[in-house]
């Protein structure tokens, strides 16, 4: 579990196969901070290469995800990070409803690139609506 209240994370073992993150109302920094401590867990054995690049690709999703929640629903409500066998699995819940949209980028802007980038990093999206909110599970390969 990741606890906010005293401001530190604490992880706690979900299962053999899996290491979970949750948190409420956190930001991109807590996302990230989540991410890395999962990965620094669970991919200890992984060649180099292969660690720094899906370390890369979970940061930069993690914060794409909340960045989008917050944009959008204004807060995030839930987030996961969990190793599940060849796959990291990010996921990031708010209290809106709608689906993410795709944005066609504006030449000089600042938006319009995050879903895109999600979609093409990521083995799978899947996108879970109720009608109190959503949950965006990011699955990034492990190679």
């Amino acid at each position: 579990m990741y606890d906010t209240a005293d401001g530190a994370p604490t992880v706690v073992e979900a299962g053999e196969a899996a290491t979970a993150l949750e948190c409420e109302d956190i930001s991109c920094a807590d996302a990230r901070m989540a991410v890395r401590s999962v990965l620094t867990q669970e991919y200890r054995d992984l060649p180099t290469d292969d660690a720094e690049r899906l370390r890369d690709d979970a940061l930069l999703v993690v914060t794409e995800l909340v960045t989008n929640a917050l944009l959008y629903a204004g807060t995030v409500t839930g987030l996961s990070v969990r190793r599940i066998g060849d796959e990291l699995h990010l996921r990031v819940s708010d209290d809106s409803p709608e689906a993410p949209k795709e944005r066609t980028p504006v030449p000089g802007s600042k938006g319009g690139y995050g879903w895109k980038v999600i979609r093409r990093l990521c083995r799978r999206v899947q996108i879970d609506t109720e009608p109190d909110g959503k949950t965006v599970t990011a699955v990034l390969a492990l190679a």
